[in-house]
């Protein structure tokens, strides 16, 4: 088959500088329309092929938890990986004459373990292409090639049986298992286990690791955890190949573009020229005293929300008031990132309210419990919680009792276009993974960016966004990444969690005996079942905590001007997370580049 090329220019800021980004659709080669069969009358049967070569590249990521869907997964890893790698070589040759020195003119990049297949197909093209021995093409492979981890998640980190492995890419198998003998000969023995191949599969993550000069986690605790957790053995044998490099957000988009009237007041308040240097923004401090600058903000927060409203209502037929605390979680689905204790919560507070509707005389704090994401094909359990999330949905957004204080919506189809849309309206970012699982996150940067406070627990980039705004100005919960391994080690730890919380034992009850299933009584039976019994990621554990947390974000946001305070000073002291700064960190650490701006 052929990769044929589609290219979209990406204009920078300003309009002074361009980058191409180059997809690639797979396409059929004359020779596999098999004319003999179509002559025969077998019509459909001779197109087999010229439609198997265009599935390739159909549908990205197709569910994998068939033998067949695993073997397409791999084979559009190979696709994107050997096209794009064939093309840098034949762009370099155009200019230059010697492959040696690849390494001084080209850095890659290998994002995540989905092109990890890279460095074996650099060395397989320098090998059997370019006459270089083995070693020489794979020492060539490693100075050119930079992997970012970013995940901790042993289903993420992939793995790839040695019979499918194999079976599509032999030749390749054969550079693994040789650049596995390598590491050996290298840097001597190494503990059982350890190593490109084990347990009859190919580690796409230590793969990635062997071929590459550098390894970067995306946030200061994931980069420790790396090296601590997830390749000890490695960092010990590759002292210094693996380094930080902390996520950014482009400030252009995530404020200019999304959130024009924000992207004005801050104009006003400091002068322009903060879009490119975002650190500028720490001038907004300067100004906090001024009341009118707080009402100013206030009024930038009203103006978001209400063009989210008539956005819900015009495209999703959804009814919400804008006059509310707008309270939302928007991120792939995945139990780690814990929606479920999200809608635990919401459950509980629903119940408070029917209890007791004047919240002892103090009124409650109208909220808009916003979520967004999806789940993978096959995570059942994901798609079980998105579908208990609508069903409580459907309950309290129908209770008279309740929904003038309290509303819970679920917009579908989640992309990045309406993220553009719910993130300047938030009033609280929901970032709420249990500790030492999200690699770093860049929905909380860009929340925080627009005026959002952060409800979190010390996970991924929080950490670093919770010194950079001040512990006063982030709403902190739960146990820590030590305390979280502690945790996991105490037997029947979730039913003694939920034994000392008469607040999540109402709402299993609840969930258990169809209050939101009403026409399916066990439906979330499972889990339930899974909260006493298990519960690896920590719900019950750390239920109590975000409910007090979720107790001080009420008090404050009662307190307007100190809640704009707040906020204001989220903005000013995201500077740091400019993905300006990001991407000059990649620069000078990995690839060795200046900018030519």
């Amino acid at each position: 088959m052929q990769a044929a090329a589609h290219d979209t220019p990406v204009i920078g800021y300003g309009g002074n500088w361009a980058n191409t980004l180059r997809l690639w659709a797979a396409l059929p080669t004359a020779d596999l329309f098999d004319l003999d069969r179509f002559n025969a009358g077998e019509f459909v049967a001779a197109s087999n092929h010229e439609a198997m070569a265009r599935a390739l590249s159909k549908v990205l990521y197709p569910n994998d938890s068939t033998e067949g869907g695993k073997e397409l997964r791999l084979s559009q890893e190979f696709f994107l990986t050997s096209a794009s790698v064939q093309d840098i070589l034949r762009r370099y040759l155009t200019s230059h004459s010697d492959l040696s020195r690849l390494p001084e003119f080209v850095a890659i990049q290998m994002n995540d373990t989905h092109p990890a297949i890279a460095g074996p197909e650099l060395i397989r093209l320098l090998v059997d292409e370019h006459g270089f021995d083995f070693d020489s093409a794979a020492d060539i492979t490693t100075q050119v090639l930079g992997h970012t981890n970013h995940t901790l998640l042993p289903e993420a980190l992939e793995r790839w049986s040695i019979g499918l492995m194999g079976k599509t890419l032999p030749r390749h198998l054969e550079i693994i298992e040789r650049l596995d003998h390598r590491e050996i000969e290298l840097c001597g023995p190494r503990p059982y286990g350890v190593g490109l191949i084990g347990d009859g599969h190919v580690k796409m993550g230590e793969l990635a690791f062997v071929t590459s000069h550098k390894v970067n986690g995306v946030s200061a605790l994931h980069s420790d955890l790396v090296k601590r957790d997830l390749f000890p053995v490695m960092d010990r044998r590759h002292p210094g190949r693996i380094l930080n490099v902390t996520n950014g957000v482009t400030p252009r988009r995530w404020m200019k573009l999304a959130n024009p009237p924000l992207a004005e007041l801050v104009t006003d308040t400091i002068g322009e020229g903060w879009e490119t240097h975002l650190d500028r923004l720490a001038e907004i401090e300067n100004h906090l005293d001024d009341p009118g600058l707080l009402d100013a903000f206030g009024e930038t927060k009203r103006l978001a929300k209400e063009r989210l409203v008539a956005w819900l209502k015009e495209h999703h037929d959804i009814e919400v008031p804008v006059a509310a605390l707008y309270d939302i979680q928007i991120k792939r689905q995945h139990e780690y990132k814990r929606q479920l204790l999200n809608i635990l919560w919401t459950i509980a507070r629903w119940q408070r309210i029917k209890r007791d509707p004047t919240n002892g005389g103090k009124g409650w704090v109208p909220r808009v419990k916003i979520f967004g994401g999806k789940a993978a094909a096959s995570y059942e359990a994901a798609k079980d919680i998105i579908r208990l999330i609508n069903d409580v949905a459907e309950i309290v957004n129908n209770d008279p009792d309740t929904r003038d204080h309290l509303r819970v919506i679920y917009p579908p189809n989640y992309d990045v276009s309406m993220a553009e849309k719910l993130i300047p309206a938030a009033d609280l970012s929901e970032q709420i993974s249990t500790a030492g699982m999200e690699a770093s996150g860049t929905g909380n940067m860009k929340f925080a960016l627009n005026g959002a406070l952060t409800i979190g627990t010390l996970d991924g980039a929080n950490v670093e966004i919770r010194e950079q705004v001040g512990a006063d100005n982030f709403f902190l919960f739960g146990l820590t990444t030590d305390e979280v391994a502690e945790r996991r080690q105490m037997p029947d730890h979730s039913r003694a969690a939920i034994d000392q919380s008469q607040a999540l034992r109402d709402v299993l009850q609840a969930v258990a005996e169809g209050t939101f299933s009403p026409g399916e009584m066990y439906r979330y039976g499972g889990l339930v079942d899974n909260m006493w019994n298990s519960d690896w990621f920590l719900v019950a554990s750390d239920f109590d905590s975000y409910d007090a947390a979720q107790d001080r974000v009420d008090e404050i946001y009662r307190d307007t001007a100190q809640w704009q305070r707040k906020a204001l000073i989220n903005v000013a002291r995201m500077g740091f997370f400019s993905s300006d700064r990001s991407i000059r960190e990649y620069m000078e650490k990995i690839w060795d580049v200046r900018s030519a701006l």
